[in-house]
This record gives structure tokens, C-alpha cells and sequence, in this order.
């Protein structure tokens, strides 16, 4: 059993943002909670409490069973881009630089390992 969490239109660019997604992609969710804890970046404490929401949607998806009892690890994590604002900065001779302020979406989809294997 999966559960997903979204994070939408996060104001950070989406190659600073996949940096920090790419340590935890496959991982543990314990592992990957204190990899976030120690990484020096500002999209870790974005990942994080995206982390800890997917957690709290698997819980409430599989009552009566606890994220420390199954082996929870972190199935996907996709990070696409979102809009960008489009400003101009003044630049020399009366000409304008445009800045692109991008933004990203974040997808993060946790499961647990099945202990069973089914064979066909």
C-alpha cells in the first residue's frame, strides 16, 4: 500500500530542489529523515516535512498499523518544473535583463515492503 504527497509551486528551482531529492530516493524513511536533518540546503526542510505528510497519509490509509512496524522506504520522488515569475533587472546602456524566478512541484509516493512475494 502507497500513499502520495504533493508539494506545489515550492519557490525554489527544480535543479537546487532534485540535489536534495536524489539522496533520499530509495531510501528508508528513517535513513532518509535524518539524511534531511543533516543536509545543509533550504529545499531539505522542504523535502522533510513533505516526507513526514506522505507518513502521516500512509498511517491514515493503513489503520491500525504503524510507520516503525512495516518497512516504509521512499518508492518515487519526482521533481518537475512550475511556473515562473518573469521580472526585469536595470542593466547598463538603458537595456533590462530578464530573471526567470523558477518554481517546482515535488512528488513523493512512500511504500511499504511486502514481506510476502507472489510468484505466478
Amino acid at each position: 500500500m502507497e500513499a502520495i504527497a504533493k508539494l506545489n509551486n515550492c519557490p525554489t528551482s527544480p535543479r537546487k530542489m532534485r540535489l536534495v531529492v536524489d539522496l533520499i530516493r530509495g531510501e528508508r524513511v528513517e535513513k532518509a529523515l535524518s539524511i534531511l536533518k543533516f543536509t545543509n540546503k533550504e529545499a531539505a526542510i522542504r523535502v522533510q516535512k513533505l516526507l513526514l505528510s506522505a507518513i502521516k497519509n500512509w498511517e491514515a490509509k493503513n489503520e491500525g498499523t504503524s510507520a516503525e512496524e512495516n518497512q516504509l522506504f521512499v518508492k518515487t520522488v519526482m521533481v518537475d518544473g512550475g511556473r515562473q515569475l518573469k521580472r526585469l533587472r536595470p542593466a547598463p546602456q538603458g537595456r533590462g535583463y530578464r530573471i526567470r524566478k523558477r518554481s517546482n512541484h515535488v512528488t513523493l509516493i512512500v511504500d511499504s515492503k511486502s514481506t510476502e512475494t507472489t510468484q505466478n
